[in-house]
């Protein structure tokens, strides 16, 4: 939370014949917002706003988005420096901890967090017990809330305690990711090895098995390094904000983290990239090709074409083109032979050449190019969400530690305007 803002005086809100001055809050982006913390208590109004649209719940100094420019950085630096020229462990110190991390900070922080990528076996047992086909997600949202029961250290102790629980979510994500896909496809686990680096390790976890090594490509580990970098953070985003709302009313990280990865399971967020590679299945079943696709999407208002626009960003999704050039290297070094990616490829090349989507900025977003490069490697779709939030974590933790430290930190309590039956008696 930052206090670099200033308030000046400059707006007014006209109320029943009262003048009542309202603050405006500028930020060091020079955003502004209308300051309507006393708004009830001054005039007995609520503001109206559903899904939040138009609201700041906070102040924060951790990301910055202007959706008109398509500009997304994290602490001042740009996602596309990041995503060049970071590692996602690199990216989530700078996060968490305000700063990226010189070479001793970096070694001490992928040391520790290596030292906990082991998970308590008897939560491993209980991931053995869900019933086949159970739902990757759900696997691992259960199971950051079982952390608690295991691990008395909380955030809220501050120091070594904190860094422990940091490093402890951080590694142990994605063991419990991996783990809940091999349990998934009935296969036995793979343990984290101090041989390799965090991404490596996520995808030797995956996909390694002693009568076939993986044997993993420096370039797909980047590939896969570069997807967690680009979902780091995104503001306040739905489960973002549900973080920050549960934190608020004193739980622990594990259990905040675990509402935030239900938040994330909604097709809505995080599943869709998911919904693309599902979308692209759809048009090949029913036989489609891509000019019919995109006329149906043009006058057919029922038709979503997934992958494309984005809430936020009214110009291009800066993520999005670091991602194309992830995909691109990865279908390149893959060699895959796959119908669906290349109609996917077709569908990009229809879409930006038709004045229907250039006009509307209806771009491909981030989604569209990560579910193709997850396809790629193999990855099956219920485990696309699961990788998104592994990513997002490191945006999770700091704003619950932003949270914790913000002055003007409450519990989260929205407002409504009641609808229902005025008062009546029983009889």
């Amino acid at each position: 939370m930052s206090g670099n803002t200033g308030k000046t005086t400059k707006a007014e809100l006209h109320v029943d014949g009262k003048t009542i001055p309202i603050d405006i809050i500028e930020g060091t982006e020079h955003e502004r917002a209308l300051d309507f913390r006393k708004l009830r208590s001054s005039t007995g109004l609520v503001s109206f706003d559903p899904g939040f649209v138009n609201t700041g719940s906070c102040q924060s100094d951790i990301t910055f988005i202007d959706g008109e420019k398509g500009i997304l950085r994290h602490r001042g630096y740009s996602i596309e420096d990041l995503a060049e020229k970071s590692t996602f462990l690199d990216v989530s110190h700078l996060l968490i901890y305000g700063a990226l991390p010189d070479e001793e900070q970096r070694a001490t922080f992928q040391r520790r967090i290596t030292a906990n990528m082991l998970v308590p076996e008897d939560l491993v047992r209980t991931m053995r017990n869900y019933p086949a086909g159970s739902h990757p997600m759900s696997i691992l949202a259960s199971t950051m809330v079982g952390l608690t029961n295991f691990y008395r250290e909380s955030v809220l102790d501050g120091g070594d305690a904190a860094d422990i629980t940091i490093a402890r979510l951080l590694g142990k994500i994605i063991t419990f990711a991996a783990f809940s896909y091999r349990v998934s496809v009935g296969e036995p686990v793979v343990y984290p090895s101090d041989t390799h680096a965090y991404s490596e390790n996520f995808l030797n976890m995956m996909f390694d098995s002693p009568v076939k090594p993986a044997n993993l490509d420096p370039e797909i580990v980047r590939a896969i390094d570069q997807f967690f970098i680009l979902h780091a953070d995104h503001e306040q985003n739905c489960s973002t904000s549900t973080v920050r709302l549960v934190g608020s009313s004193g739980a622990r990280l594990y259990p905040s983290v675990a509402a935030g990865i239900c938040a994330l399971w909604g097709p809505l967020h995080g599943g869709a990239n998911q919904q693309v590679i599902e979308m692209l299945e759809r048009i090949r079943s029913e036989g489609l090709n891509v000019d019919q696709v995109v006329d149906r999407a043009v006058n057919d208002k029922s038709f979503r074409l997934f992958g494309f626009g984005h809430r936020v960003y009214k110009a291009y999704d800066p993520r999005a083109r670091i991602a194309k050039q992830a995909c691109e290297r990865v279908l390149e070094k893959m060699g895959v032979d796959d119908e669906l990616l290349d109609l996917a490829m077709e569908l990009e090349q229809a879409a930006l050449s038709n004045p229907y989507f250039k006009e509307r900025n209806l771009y491909p977003n981030v989604d569209f190019y990560t579910g193709i490069t997850l396809r790629a490697l193999g990855l099956p779709t219920n485990m696309f969400t699961v990788l998104f939030a592994i990513g997002r974590l490191p945006g999770w933790i700091a704003h619950y530690m932003d949270m914790l430290k913000d002055p003007d930190k409450k519990i989260g309590r929205p407002r409504q305007i009641y609808t229902g039956p005025t008062a009546r008696t029983l009889t």
